[in-house]
């Protein structure tokens, strides 16, 4: 083996240490004592890895050098580093470690199998060194390696406590903030808890590092509830330190604490302060923050809102920053919509932000907060309008789906014909991703609440039938639901369902389409379901049976061939009673030939659904072919008219809609026990049940020949199931549902409001008047119960966010439970709400000891009340709230 020796540390030309080395290998290749050799076998490896360890410039030459080549040379470089990085000289583990921080941030290759020796390195008195150990252990841990966090807490103690001792910080101004760094990218709630405590001397004593001893402290407050009483009141201080960078850093804290899911209305006790920084800041970034606190706090209590209206207004009117002036209309539309000057201001800025032509992203905005204005102002939106249609065409796409989403908004019943045709023209012209987006968003808003936005049915339903001609339109199962729904809910559009559903079937470019087999299929079915509104039966006989029909899937073909007797007997019935000149010999004629010629060769169908279809429908055309006599004479009374005439009733009655929560209005009957254990039925299955199980796994619906016909013999064994199957029925009968209908349960009726009659008026808006020359058709309701599950939802989220730990902590703090030395010592010198709470809490006792006339100095009883023993009787959730000063109210 050859070593090359130029790869040694130091300079080239150090024979001695080019002397030791020979000397080394020369120890190494003699041959050991037999009990020490595992000793010199590592100490031999771990000088190798010393002396040939490739440094972090070597690893990115090589990287560079052969750009191709950088999968392997990063499996390569981790292999040496996994084995460099147990080594037990520190030199060599934090070389090791510099690699794999580099690797880590710019090829993101997990650090977690480091994170153990990446502690080994914290406790290094070299600068350099400590400082790589701490940029690894913010890479390293993560939620799969936190158990080994508490191994630093120690470490982590000994320097956040010496930072104010440390002689080191002139020299290298970089080490004091590394466990600060550190405690905020990754901590856990046990070291929280732990080095909560070395955090208040950092928040109490101005200094550089205060800003990061804050951003630490808002790490601890989210992971540890349990350190606010120690923590939040030195946070609160912060708000009124000198430095910006402390009160900028403050305030973000606060804001991301009262972000949802949190309550933010532990917060309210800091109006005063947010309000001061919100006032005298001039950093925009702290403005910005300070909004976002009022507007979630605001709808808490909105006499905030007249405060807050004045320096807003100034910031829209003065500020030239477009980040300042968005945070400004965003908290004006959301918090103070009744304040009329600062929301025409708002608005203003909107139409400015939507007229930068040379800024896409302040388009994007100003969309953005355009459709926050719905449905409140929605007049702001109409004075909009082409712009909001012009960016529908826009080439980014984000402006063209926050366009969609604002002329969403702004549609209503007044303005829907126009709002929806411009889309559905638009999606017509986009391409196929954000046109399906248009088409479903026109079909989500008008189908919502049964239709309200929909006053002209006809209209709607030749749009439907538009939408589903459009190249791209993918949405072939939204539409055919609605197309059946309106069907059975509207019953003065079924004329208008009939004509679009003709022309869907009549066009054979439609059948090619596998997005459209529903639309198809619900084509058909309007078309035999509602026949008597067709113009020409014939016609629909040729559409439903044209040769393309073959492309369709089973379910579809299925439904073609039922409409197909539908009409049929429509059309028998109408000669029969000479109802329709439509229908003579002639056509009668034409149609039983068309239909026994192309319907005779589906008979022999694998397709089960198919073939019983066509068995039916070819059973009638052979029961009917004699209706038609030559001499002109018709036996009304006779056997072939009879069966035409109940058949066409039996397809007459019409179909209502059925009610979503059909299925829970089913009562269960009362002998009928659903909850009880039917494990003990395996003890009375038969030996012949089970073969018979095995022998016939399943049940075939598709022969595998036709021409074979196979006989079924029914032997004793069938006889023995059947007598098995009924003393099993009487020995356990809660087990079966009663076969005999017993006259006192209550009926289920079919019977539905009729489109005619007068429907109970809505809770909506009555007061809008919809100008239109046509009446809105009443469209049949039955589901009004579906909307309980928004308000359970929202009732859910309410709870969620009172259960909040932290929140519940700061309330606590603030409100002066558990006599907690926090929060009596958050006086009116650090934040003067104190002095309201005090009030309050002497109004209340005061009451109460004139109740019971007693006549004691009002401060002693206020003492009285503060050190008390006794339990206290339950206190309202008014009471509970954290007081803010009349001052600012």
């Amino acid at each position: 083996m050859v070593f090359d020796l130029s790869r040694l540390r130091g300079p080239k030309n150090n024979t001695k240490l080019q002397r030791d080395y020979r000397l080394r290998l020369t120890n190494m290749a003699s041959p050991p004592p037999l009990p020490s050799s595992t000793s010199v076998l590592s100490s031999a490896s771990s000088l190798a890895d010393s002396l040939f360890q490739r440094s972090l410039d070597d690893l990115i030459k090589s990287l560079r050098s052969d750009p191709s080549s950088e999968p392997s040379i990063i499996a390569r470089s981790l292999s040496e580093i996994r084995r460099e990085i147990r080594s037990s000289d520190p030199l060599t583990k934090s070389i090791a470690l510099q690699k794999l921080t580099y690797l880590s941030s710019l090829h993101f290759h997990s650090m977690s199998f480091a994170a153990f020796h990446t502690l080994e390195l914290l406790p290094s008195p070299s600068p350099q060194t400590k400082r790589l150990a701490y940029l690894a252990a913010s890479l390293s841990f993560h939620p799969s390696t936190t158990e080994l966090l508490p191994l630093a807490t120690h470490q982590l103690h000994k320097d956040l406590t010496s930072l104010s001792t440390s002689s080191s910080s002139s020299s290298f101004p970089f080490l004091p903030s590394l466990p600060l760094h550190l405690l905020s990218l990754a901590s856990s709630a046990d070291l929280s808890s732990h080095l909560a405590s070395d955090l208040v001397p950092l928040l109490s004593r101005s200094s550089p590092l205060q800003p990061k001893a804050v951003a630490a402290t808002y790490r601890v407050l989210s992971l540890c509830p349990s350190t606010v009483p120690v923590l939040f009141k030195p946070l609160v201080d912060c708000l009124s330190s000198d430095n910006p960078l402390t009160v900028s850093a403050a305030v973000g804290a606060f804001c991301e604490l009262s972000a949802p899911p949190n309550d933010p209305a532990p917060y309210l006790p800091l109006a005063p302060e947010i309000y001061r920084v919100l006032v005298n800041s001039r950093s925009n970034w702290t403005l910005i923050k300070a909004l976002k606190i009022f507007s979630r706090l605001v709808p808490l209590e909105p006499r905030l809102g007249t405060r807050i209206v004045e320096p807003l207004s100034k910031f829209l009117r003065e500020s030239q920053a477009k980040s300042l002036v968005l945070e400004c209309i965003k908290t004006v539309v959301s918090c103070l919509p009744t304040h009329t000057e600062a929301m025409r201001l708002a608005i203003d800025k909107i139409k400015e932000l939507l007229s930068s032509d040379d800024d896409p992203n302040l388009r994007y905005l100003g969309l953005q907060t355009l459709g926050m204005l719905a449905p409140g102002h929605l007049w702001a939106l109409e004075e909009s309008r082409e712009v909001v249609a012009q960016s529908l065409t826009d080439p980014d796409r984000s402006i063209c789906h926050e366009a969609l989403r604002v002329m969403m908004a702004m549609t209503l019943q007044e303005n829907s014909i126009e709002s929806c045709t411009l889309l559905v023209r638009q999606a017509a012209k986009s391409d196929p991703e954000f046109a399906n987006e248009i088409l479903d968003s026109v079909l989500t808003s008008c189908s919502k609440d049964f239709y309200e936005l929909v006053v002209d049915f006809d209209w709607y339903v030749s749009l439907l039938g538009e939408m589903a001609r459009i190249v791209h339109c993918t949405k072939g199962d939204e539409i055919s639901r609605q197309l059946v729904d309106i069907g059975l809910r509207v019953r003065d559009a079924r004329p208008e369902l009939v004509r679009v559903a003709r022309e869907l079937l009549i066009d054979p470019s439609l059948l090619g389409n596998h997005f459209l087999y529903n639309v198809l299929s619900a084509a058909a079915w309007i078309s035999g379901e509602y026949v008597e509104f067709s113009k020409d039966p014939m016609e629909l006989v040729e559409a439903l049976l044209q040769p393309r029909t073959s492309l369709l899937p089973t379910s579809a073909r299925a439904v073609y061939i039922q409409s197909v007797l539908k009409v049929l007997t429509f059309s028998c019935n109408s000669y029969i009673d000479e109802s329709s000149s439509l229908v003579n010999d002639t056509v009668i004629a034409r149609m039983l030939s068309l239909i026994e010629m192309t319907v005779g060769p589906l008979a022999e169908s694998e397709e089960a659904e198919v073939e019983d279809r066509v068995r039916n429908l070819l059973g009638v055309v052979r029961l009917v072919a004699n209706i038609k006599d030559l001499s002109g004479d018709k036996d009304k009374d006779g056997m072939i008219y009879e069966v035409v005439r109940v058949m066409d009733a039996l397809f007459s009655d019409e179909m209502g809609p059925v009610s979503a929560n059909a299925q829970k209005k089913v009562s269960v009957p009362e002998d009928l026990d659903l909850k009880d254990n039917l494990a003990d039925l395996s003890e009375f299955i038969s030996d012949n049940d089970a073969a018979m199980s095995r022998s016939n796994p399943s049940i075939l619906f598709y022969p595998q020949s036709r021409n074979a016909s196979e006989e079924v013999e029914v032997g004793p064994t069938s006889v023995a199931e059947s007598t098995s199957l009924k003393e099993h029925r009487k020995r356990h009968g809660l087990y079966y549902l009663s076969t005999d209908k017993e006259t006192t349960e209550p009926e289920l009726t079919e019977d539905y409001p009729r489109v005619n009659e007068t429907l109970p008026p809505s809770n909506g808006d009555t007061t809008r008047r919809v100008k239109v020359t046509k009446l809105r058709p009443t469209v049949v309701k039955l589901d009004e119960g579906e909307d309980l599950a928004t308000s359970s939802s929202l009732s859910t989220k309410v709870e969620a966010m009172k259960d909040d730990p932290l929140s519940g902590a700061i309330k606590d703090v603030l409100l002066g439970k558990k006599g907690n030395g926090a929060s009596s010592s958050f006086d009116a010198s650090s934040s003067s709400q104190g002095k309201g709470k005090d009030k309050v809490k002497g109004k209340e006792i005061k009451s109460k000891k004139g109740e019971e006339g007693e006549s004691k100095d009002r401060h002693k009883g206020r003492r009285k009340h503060k050190h008390r023993k006794e339990p206290a009787p339950p206190v309202s959730v008014a009471q509970e709230t954290p007081v803010i000063q009349d001052f600012l109210l």
